[in-house]
């Protein structure tokens, strides 16, 4: 069965949409998915099967300025002007959303790349509400925030918030097929299979190479720094199990080095946390043919272990 659902964005402007999958058997619980930077979570269908296949009711949504919330608000690329914690915001009114739909099951959180961002914005917030949560792909020290940060206020301060500047993009996320080798579309760094390069980037509901506003970069480079470092992890429930997966080729993690930094973070702080590395993978492991299936599995045990 599925839902379809839309609701009133934090930024008061948008309406967001989203969806509710809910498998033919009894829930054993809920998992809410959140994409990442310029994409939507259609591209998680295969990952979605597997956790209704699991018993889980699959709760997700396009944020505002991506996918069919930007198409149905005409909006591609701007987030509002709410601030930094807009998508979180939006992430707990669809878990309110939910809950009042099925009340009482146990509530997981699965966030990729941004998605995981925006989780861990979550869970210092809201983490008392959840069961577990899995980050994939996630970041530590993002690289070139510091200097970021100050260059996008003085340019939303100067009135430039709803332009595009390709540029500021570039120089946060150009770096990134570094070790890719040749690179002719610029997102190889999602993964080795061509075959899923093409997809990310012909995809009519992808927002990555749609231009992006000042103030939507300037949020995004605020929410890393939401979450960076053991002042973030302190904010975080200690009882939250916690899993942290990605692979160690991966550009967003810095290679491995920033998924340990967030779990050191975390246990430094008193927290349970799971690291799974993948070597050899890059950013995104869920879309890899050999490896999606054990991915999801291993999401799914963590959560099962959760629930036992």
């Amino acid at each position: 069965m599925l839902h379809e659902i839309s609701f009133p964005s934090y930024n008061e402007r948008d309406m967001v949409q989203g969806w509710i999958y809910v498998p033919a058997c009894k829930p054993r619980g809920i998992v809410q998915l959140i994409h990442g930077f310029g994409e939507h979570s259609r591209r998680y269908f295969h990952m979605i099967v597997k956790y209704l296949d699991a018993g889980f009711i699959v709760a997700a949504d396009d944020h505002v300025g991506h996918g069919k919330t930007a198409m149905m608000n005409d909006t591609w690329g701007d987030w509002g002007e709410k601030g930094c914690h807009t998508m979180m915001e939006d992430e707990h009114r669809l878990t309110l959303l939910v809950k009042e739909k099925y009340p009482n099951l146990p509530y997981f959180l699965f966030g990729h790349s941004m998605g995981s961002f925006i989780a861990r914005d979550y869970a210092a917030k809201y983490g008392d509400e959840l069961a577990g949560m899995t980050i994939c792909g996630t970041t530590g020290v993002f690289r070139g925030v510091q200097e970021a940060i100050p260059a996008l206020e003085a340019i939303v301060d100067a009135g430039g918030g709803a332009e595009s500047d390709p540029a500021l993009l570039g120089g946060l996320l150009g770096w990134m097929c570094e070790r890719c080798g040749e690179v002719t579309l610029g997102n190889e760094w999602i993964c080795h299979d061509p075959y899923v390069q093409r997809d990310h980037a012909e995809d009519p509901f992808d927002a990555f190479t749609k231009p992006t506003t000042n103030r939507s970069l300037l949020y995004f480079t605020q929410m890393m720094e939401c979450i960076t470092g053991t002042e973030w992890a302190e904010k975080v429930p200690k009882a939250l199990p916690i899993y942290n997966i990605g692979g160690d080729q991966d550009p967003v993690g810095e290679y491995g080095k920033g998924i340990y930094e967030v779990s050191n973070w975390l246990y430094e702080t008193g927290h349970s946390v799971k690291t799974k590395v993948y070597p050899g993978y890059r950013h995104e492991i869920h879309n890899y043919a050999d490896l999606k299936d054990e991915v999801a599995a291993g999401i799914i045990a963590f959560m099962n272990g959760v629930l036992a």
